[in-house]
């Protein structure tokens, strides 16, 4: 049976800390493939598949930011949760905010967890070396890349 890597959608409008967590998922345990979509919009259209993304696989995991340009993190959420096709995708804010109504919005919007950035960079490697070991070594994920056809929901 072929290993294929963790996909992973990083939806993130902040280039430095795109890099900072592109580095600490490449010291992680696991072999990943890291998208990211700078904007809520943006994000929208790979989940959905549209045009330049047609091809993009269905990500294992989404890191989503709250502050995004075009489409805040909290619609993009809502929109996931709400779509029977991606609604079981796993989905981590990581973001700056710590104020109580962002993180009980999350939650009823169904996060997966709530994770605030920390703003020292040994502690942001330290939190995404975290959320690899969480993720993918205790965590067990759907994984519908494994099904057959006849249990396709395509």
């Amino acid at each position: 049976m072929q290993i294929k890597p963790i996909e992973i959608l990083l939806v993130e409008d902040n280039p430095g800390d795109i890099r900072l967590t592109q580095e600490g998922l490449k010291e992680g345990k696991v072999w990943n493939n890291l998208h990211v979509a700078m904007d809520g919009e943006e994000a929208m259209a790979f989940l959905n598949k549209e045009e330049k993304y047609a091809d993009m696989p269905k990500p294992d995991l989404i890191l989503l930011d709250l502050n995004l340009p075009k489409k805040d993190g909290q619609e993009v959420l809502a929109e996931i949760k709400a779509d029977e096709k991606l609604k079981r995708i796993p989905v981590v804010i990581l973001t700056t905010s710590e104020a109580d109504e962002d993180i009980l919005r999350s939650y009823d919007l169904h996060a997966n967890c709530y994770i605030t950035k920390p703003v020292d960079l040994p502690r942001f490697m330290t939190v995404v070396k975290a959320i690899d070991d969480f993720w993918f070594s205790v965590v067990k994920l759907p994984d519908d890349r494994e099904r057959g056809p006849l249990e396709s929901n395509a």
